[in-house]
């Protein structure tokens, strides 16, 4: 589709690019597209596929980033702070549990494994947030990832709903945080979506097709229409919407069965 809108000169910040799959990335290509300038933190693992990527964007800038890591995560901010002075946007598209988590009971989740969840998948868009706030310009944008799961018990999602809920919490307190640097902080709730992180849910392709029978529009979601909320959201368009969760996922938030 044609990009109708414009962020010449605008400029970035994009966390959770692992494969051509991502919904990061296809956030990153929007953007892209559309005139902005990619700044991406990345994973050792996912640099074989990541790195590929790269040459389709337009002059971007990538460095390593593990946000468990506080040494890590300054050194990326001083590369985006060297090489792009100021930002615009910010999006958090990071998400992890363990595996054994994602199946079986939630109250069979251990300690450790309940922190990791919630460290990694919640809290670090608070810790993203803290190092880029003194580069985001005024009307900027953030923009973090969620799912239905955060209010809904979903069999199988167990540690990820609790987190995902927390993240949504986290995004809500940033938005007031922020709002007087007129600095917007939302959610895209998305319906699932065939990515690598999702492969490690129980039973998601009955997910994809419990979509497809009850969402109003009868079929599930793409990434790209993902990325097209995202785009809204970072532009003028959405410059009085802030704290909120928006659903982008054929109309299955709004049913009751």
């Amino acid at each position: 589709m044609s990009v109708g809108i414009d962020l010449k000169g605008k400029k970035a910040i994009v966390f959770g690019i692992a494969n051509d799959k991502s919904i990061a990335w296809h956030i990153a290509k929007r953007l892209d597209d559309a005139g902005c300038r990619i700044a991406a933190g990345y994973q050792e693992r996912v640099e074989p596929l990541f790195m590929p990527l790269m040459k389709e964007l337009h002059n971007p800038i990538y460095e390593k980033c593990d946000v468990v890591d506080d040494a890590s995560m300054d050194a990326f901010f001083k590369k985006v702070q060297e090489e792009f002075k100021e930002v615009d946007f910010l999006v958090h598209s990071i998400a992890f549990a363990k595996r054994e988590h994602l199946q079986g009971k939630f109250m069979d989740v251990d300690k450790r494994g309940y922190q990791v969840a919630h460290e990694v998948s919640a809290f670090s868009l608070v810790e993203l947030t803290r190092r880029a706030a003194p580069m985001l310009k005024k009307n900027g944008s953030i923009i973090a990832m969620t799912y239905l799961g955060s209010e809904k018990a979903v069999p199988g999602y167990n540690i990820m709903g609790v987190a995902k809920a927390a993240l949504e919490s986290c995004v809500r307190y940033l938005a007031v945080d922020l709002g007087e640097k007129q600095i917007r902080v939302n959610a895209i709730s998305a319906g699932p979506i065939a990515t690598l992180a999702a492969s490690g849910i129980a039973n998601f392709p009955e997910m994809l097709l419990n979509y497809v029978a009850k969402a109003p529009l009868k079929r599930n979601i793409t990434a790209d229409e993902v990325a097209d909320c995202a785009l809204f959201l970072c532009s003028d368009l959405s410059r009085a919407i802030t704290g909120q969760v928006i659903y982008v996922d054929a109309g299955y938030s709004a049913m009751g069965i």
